[in-house]
């Protein structure tokens, strides 16, 4: 049986026991307690359904329903059940966006939002959205610099970083990566970072 092309789907559950109804796709994972690096572009975006455990029903689904280097990244985020920190310079995916409200207001974890004033205000960038959902969102205040960075650390144990920026024209378009790495060294050295430039946006 197919769906939309893909290969038949088969229910993969995460650690956190959430349905994801995906079929595997090859990838850079390497041994448990290693590290492991998430490719783009992604053929499309993930179906929604699938997503979150329901199965489609769509004949033509033209949405994807592979476990793609997007879905893995989402699964990453919502491991999250005491902090997230994020740090990139922009956010206009609206499924990266929903998994960030989802640990704040579902999982009660506490989340922080560093990006760069300048994509801020563009069109489509979730930022001021988050905010309004009550995430704690800060921004550099020079212009003509910018915050740069692209990483997160989800319960200051997990370290995603690369050259990704959590939009959808990355995802579909872009040749990028995300390393997924535990090592201690770098989740600290990259949560150091984040709290010194917390500190310093924050007037």
């Amino acid at each position: 049986v197919t769906a939309g092309g893909y290969h038949s789907r088969r229910l993969l559950r995460s650690q956190l026991g959430m349905g994801i109804c995906f079929s595997r796709r090859p990838s850079a994972a390497s041994a448990p307690g290693q590290e492991e690096v998430l490719f783009f572009p992604d053929p499309a975006m993930p179906c929604y359904r699938a997503l979150y455990g329901k199965p489609c029903r769509r004949a033509n689904c033209k949405y994807t329903h592979e476990l793609t280097s997007l879905v893995r990244l989402l699964l990453e985020i919502r491991k999250a059940r005491r902090t997230l920190v994020v740090c990139v310079f922009t956010i206009t995916c609206t499924e990266i966006a929903d998994e960030i409200v989802a640990a704040a207001k579902e999982r009660g974890v506490k989340v922080r939002v560093i990006t760069d004033d300048v994509k801020m205000d563009d069109q489509g960038s979730k930022a001021f959205d988050l905010k309004a959902k009550g995430i704690r969102v800060r921004h550099d205040h020079n212009s003509l610099s910018h915050m740069h960075h692209k990483f997160a650390v989800v319960d200051n144990k997990t370290l995603l970083n690369g050259s990704f920026n959590w939009t959808r024209g990355a995802v579909l378009n872009n040749r990028e990566n995300v390393v997924i790495s535990h090592n201690p060294a770098l989740v600290r050295a990259f949560c150091g970072e984040f709290n010194k430039l917390w500190a310093l946006y924050g007037g």
